[in-house]
Order: C-alpha cells, then structure tokens, then sequence
C-alpha cells in the first residue's frame, strides 16, 4: 500500500467523543437500545452507508465500493457488564451498576471512525465493505451466532475483529498470525441431591458436601491427566454453595465451574469427562444429581493467510516496536461464529499497561484505558480493508 493521505481523514475527536457517550451510557446484553439507535444515526450522517438490523440491537452498516471486488466484514461489540464503575472518570457511567468494563465502547468508536473514513474512500474501494456492531458478547449465548443465523451476512470473504486489553502498552497491535487466538469457554452447574441428616448420625443421611469435594478433587485431575500437556486447558470450580448450619448435614450442594480449550476435539473429551466424575462419584455415594453442561463459546482461530496481511498492514502504518509478535488472549470471544462465514482474524489492541499507569484488568470496576490507543486500531483496520481488497 503506497497512498497513506488517508490517515489525516481519520476523526480523532469525533472518535473519542463517540467513546465517551457509549462509556457515560453503557446498555447490558440484549438491551442495547439506545446505543444501536446512536450508531445508526452516527451512520447515516456519513451519507450513502446501507443500514440494517440483523437483530433488534445490533447495526449492519455496508458501503459498496466502486468497483466489484471481495467483501469483508468488520465486527466491534457494544454491550456493557453488570458492573459498579469506580473509576471517578468525568464520564463514568450514568446507568446504576452498568459498565463499559471490557473495552467495547472503545472497540464501536474504532470501528465507526474507520467506517468514517472508508466511505470516504468509496470511489478508490474495489469491493464492498461491511461492519457489524454486534450486541450481546458478554453474555451467553453471544450475539455472534444470531448474527450469523439472520442470513444478512452473505457471500463474505474475510472478517476482522478488534479487542482492547490492558496489560499490553498503549496502542501494541497483537496478531496471533495462526491458530487460536483466544481460547474457547464452556460452563458447567451442578446440583448434587443427598439427603439431610443431624450432624451427629451422618451415617443416616448422604451428605452432598462430600460428594462435592470428592467431584472437585477429580476435576482438578482433567487437564492434568486426561488432556495433552502442550495444549492450554482450564477446568476451574468457581463456586460451591451447601448447608447453612454446623450441626446439619444438607439435602443439597451447588457446584459451577469453567472450561477453557483451545482445541475442538479436547473441549469435547473434556466436556465428557467431566460427566463421568460427576456421575459416578454421585452412583459411588447414593446420590444423585442435576447437570448443567453449557457449550459457549468455541476458541477464535486465526487464519494464517488473513493474519498475515493484517500484520504486515500494521507495520505499514505503525512502526515496528509496535507490532510485536502475538501472543494468545487466555479469554474467550463469541467473535468465533463468524468463522463459520469466512476466515478469520482477530487482533488486539493495547490499552496500556501497569507501568504507564494503567494497572486494572478489564472487567474490573476500575478499568480504564489510554485513550491515545484507539487511533492505532483505526489505522490498522483502514490498513488491512484497503490491502485486502487490493489482493
């Protein structure tokens, strides 16, 4: 890519007005109303754009280039978490106990000032354009698939996706160029049925608390005996909840935990062994139980070829030490539908780090981000568009 003079059109202040509003105005999964109604009229004031609806809060924006061409899809999330703010920022969220905790508002201002400056560039565009303001990634079952399932997304032949993370310095572009980018993320809740006993005449009862340790006691074996060592995999129990006296043995006992896979085929020998410590400690004790098994959300593979091409955008625009190798986001996204469209390539963005003065991870009440990082996923995004449809 030779013509860079599109970088002075990129809008700066506009972009970081438009993520102060989604921060001050965060909406919760499946309830973004009024940011998708934002986005459409930022949209429509660019002129030209095709607007439509996949669902009813997320925004489908095309521009048609000017010459036939490949198509591709860029995608930014905008829901918020059920979050506290306590981040004392001048435009913390309005919205009692909801927050724009992960980065999204960042991730629809990036994509809207790169939106801006494609349709711009219209008349210069040999194929189409489409971008995506998703709803609902944060909660399962994402928004991805329903995206996916309105049919609105036809004949794509590359998707892109952008993720702020702290603990990468501020404006870092992170491209894992094959393989897993993010890992996969499954659920699992069980309720174990014993039967109540006075505390002294436990041999009367089937006390659910044992059977609860004994079944994470086993879970904790999975990754490291049934799973093979190379790989990145996270069982983890997150919660265990029975009996509210000392001298009571309960009825019941609560477990729930997470999984965390990076390969299709071990998620599912997983997901398998999990059952089977399940029920057979239950059959070994007398007790019985009710199984929660949640397939969320599989890992994000990069597409080699695609990953290339929008690293090598990168350097473009950005110089070196800001492109370094990629490294694997331990977290899960459902950005992973859109595979089942085209290839692949999701990326991250650095948010700033500890030592810059940005030391909270996202999801946490204090997260905050630099906000001199956003320009740099604009150019990357504008970058990778413009040399993909070129090839």
């Amino acid at each position: 890519m030779q013509d860079k003079s599109w970088l002075k059109l990129i809008p700066q202040q506009e972009m970081i007005e438009w993520r102060r509003h989604f921060h001050e105005y965060p909406e919760l999964s499946f309830k973004e109303f009024k940011t998708s109604a934002y986005i459409s009229q930022i949209l429509q004031s660019f002129g030209g754009i095709e607007i439509s609806h996949p669902t009813p809060t997320s925004v489908l924006g095309t521009i048609e280039g000017e010459y036939p061409g490949k198509k591709i899809l860029l995608r930014a999330d905008i829901d918020a978490l059920p979050v506290a703010e306590e981040t004392n920022l001048p435009f913390a969220s309005k919205n009692s106990n909801i927050m724009q905790a992960c980065g999204h508002d960042t991730h629809t201002a990036i994509l809207l000032a790169t939106t801006k400056v494609l349709n711009q560039l219209r008349s210069q565009l040999h194929g189409t354009v489409q971008v995506i303001f998703q709803h609902a990634e944060e909660q399962v079952p994402g928004g991805a698939q329903a995206i996916v399932n309105s049919g609105q997304l036809q004949n794509i032949d590359a998707v892109l996706g952008l993720h702020i993370m702290n603990g990468f310095k501020t404006g870092i572009i992170n491209v894992v160029l094959d393989g897993p980018a993010t890992t996969g993320a499954d659920a699992f809740e069980v309720t174990i049925q014993g039967k109540g006993s006075h505390g002294s005449m436990p041999q009367t009862g089937i006390d659910p608390i044992t059977v609860g340790t004994e079944i994470i006691n086993q879970l904790h074996t999975v990754t490291s005996r049934f799973t093979p060592p190379k790989e990145l995999n996270v069982v983890t129990v997150g919660e265990f909840q029975s009996g509210n006296a000392v001298n009571v043995l309960p009825d019941t006992a609560f477990l729930g935990g997470t999984v965390r896979t990076v390969n299709e085929e071990t998620r599912q020998s997983i997901a398998r062994r999990i059952k089977e410590i399940i029920h057979n400690t239950c059959a070994t004790y007398g007790a019985t139980y009710d199984l929660n098994y949640q397939f969320a959300y599989a890992a994000v593979i990069n597409d080699p070829h695609l990953s290339k091409l929008v690293k090598a955008s990168a350097l473009e625009v950005l110089p070196e030490q800001m492109v370094p190798e990629g490294i694997m986001m331990s977290g899960s996204e459902d950005f992973s539908a859109y595979s089942q469209l085209a290839p692949t390539c999701f990326f991250l963005l650095g948010g700033g780090d500890e030592a810059e003065g940005y030391p909270y991870s996202n999801h946490s009440p204090k997260f905050m981000i630099n906000e001199k990082a956003l320009i740099n996923g604009v150019k990357t995004e504008i970058a990778s568009v413009l040399n993909f449809l070129k090839n």
